[in-house]
């Protein structure tokens, strides 16, 4: 998701947390978070090596079964205060198995587990990633599998030109040292889940691109393809499972017309062993920007859709999501290819309009229905926060739902087989 709108929500977390949970976002929250993991996620790693897990295969089209409709666990293990990453550093508390059983129990079928690495990357030539942190990440990782969800783990905000310590940046010059970093480092994610089984999709990266809008820098989009192409072979060479593991690749600032141009190149995977083609593609959905993201009171709109009749945006409604869902079924579906939508959502504007969740509701449950009929697996972007502007769906300190019409409204939309009329907004 964009960053702006991550921190600027994550202050106002961090700012309740405060007075709700005191002493949760402390000073020492780097440590504290990734240390009670060591000895857990050490011992499970030695246990993986030793046996290799069993393995189910799944085609294109038994993994969108699978996988249904997905659930961010967003501004927590990508979260980081000065480049450091830590899993409270933006508000939220620390990562319970808990909400993951809650996340299950509400008819979610995968989530996706963002991952910033950042200063736990250590020098070159060998970048060793930091032990503990990659120990934390594993048992974030066994948490969703132990409750029968499939999990998504990328490297999320190193990619960021505003992030302070971003290392993966298309556009700088010294592509030779990223490169290397950026092999070594998904070698070692990689060794580390070799052995788990078909519950773990991995991606290559998130959102990366130059950090201005508009059309795509050819340069850096040709970085961009050639990190993927180092995603591929570096998780192959790690053998075992890794071999025929789902893996999950973003073209530009994953735009959808940016990753459905010809600029986009899907890596060749040579060694792969499944029979078949095990690559996926992710995008993020999040229009008309002023009705999903936009924090300007001013500009933002608060209605969408066929029963919008004020404050609405004159594009991006009903016609719109069918046709980008269309192309990316035309480009990738229908050629083989699964696609994420790895984030999609709608911020709560609820505090200037008191039926604004029944607008959010349909928005949602249309581009479920959309996504769905299009081939798609759509993951809803949680980041935690329920309050102004918040994504949150749970409570992450009580794991009780906050959203439960929207939750209705995709989980309708994610299992109702064939078309239905999605419900009005109660206004």
């Amino acid at each position: 998701m964009i960053m702006v709108i991550k921190k600027i929500v994550a202050s106002m977390m961090a700012m309740a947390m405060t007075v709700s949970m005191a002493g949760c976002n402390n000073s020492n929250s780097e440590s504290t978070d990734v240390t009670s993991a060591d000895t857990t996620a050490t011992a499970a790693a030695e246990e993986a090596k030793t046996e290799e897990s069993n393995w189910d295969e799944l085609d294109q089209t038994a993994i969108t079964a699978a996988m249904g409709m997905g659930w961010n666990l967003g501004n927590q293990l990508e979260a980081n205060s000065n480049g450091v990453p830590s899993e409270t550093a933006w508000g939220n508390p620390t990562i319970k198995e808990d909400i993951f059983k809650a996340v299950k129990d509400a008819g979610f079928s995968s989530v996706r587990i963002p991952v910033s690495y950042l200063s736990m990357i250590g020098e070159g030539p060998d970048y060793k990633i930091d032990e503990a942190w990659l120990n934390r990440v594993q048992e974030v990782v066994d948490y969703a599998i132990n409750n029968d969800l499939y999990a998504i783990i990328n490297m999320h905000g190193d990619g960021y030109y505003s992030v302070n310590g971003g290392w993966l940046l298309c556009v700088d010059e010294n592509q030779d040292e990223i490169k290397a970093k950026y092999e070594a480092v998904w070698t070692q994610i990689a060794d580390r889940f070799k052995d788990y089984d078909e519950h773990l999709v991995f991606e290559s990266m998130n959102e990366v691109f130059d950090g201005t809008y508009g059309n795509p820098n050819p340069t850096g989009y040709e970085n961009i393809n050639s990190y993927n192409q180092i995603f591929v072979d570096s998780v192959r060479g790690t053998g075992s499972n890794n071999t025929k593991r789902w893996l999950l690749i973003p073209g530009w600032n994953t735009n959808i017309q940016h990753t459905a141009s010809a600029s986009f190149v899907i890596p060749q995977d040579t060694k792969c062993e499944s029979d078949g083609n095990r690559i996926m593609i992710s995008v993020h959905y999040y229009d008309p920007y002023n009705f999903t993201l936009d924090e300007n009171m001013s500009s933002a709109t608060t209605q969408w859709g066929q029963y919008a009749t004020e404050n609405f945006d004159n594009w991006g409604q009903q016609d719109y999501v069918d046709n980008q869902m269309k192309i990316l079924n035309d480009k990738f579906v229908s050629q083989g290819y699964p696609v994420i939508i790895g984030e999609m959502g709608v911020q709560n504007k609820s505090h200037v309009y008191d039926k604004h969740n029944e607008f959010r509701r349909y928005w949602n449950e249309y581009v479920v229905k959309s996504a769905k009929a299009n081939g798609c697996i759509p993951v809803y972007w949680d980041n935690g926060w329920n309050g102004d502007k918040g994504f949150g769906l749970f409570n992450r300190l009580s794991n009780e739902i906050t959203q439960p019409e929207i939750i209705e409204g995709i989980m309708r939309a994610i299992t109702t087989e064939g078309d239905y009329e999605i419900p009005a907004p109660v206004v």
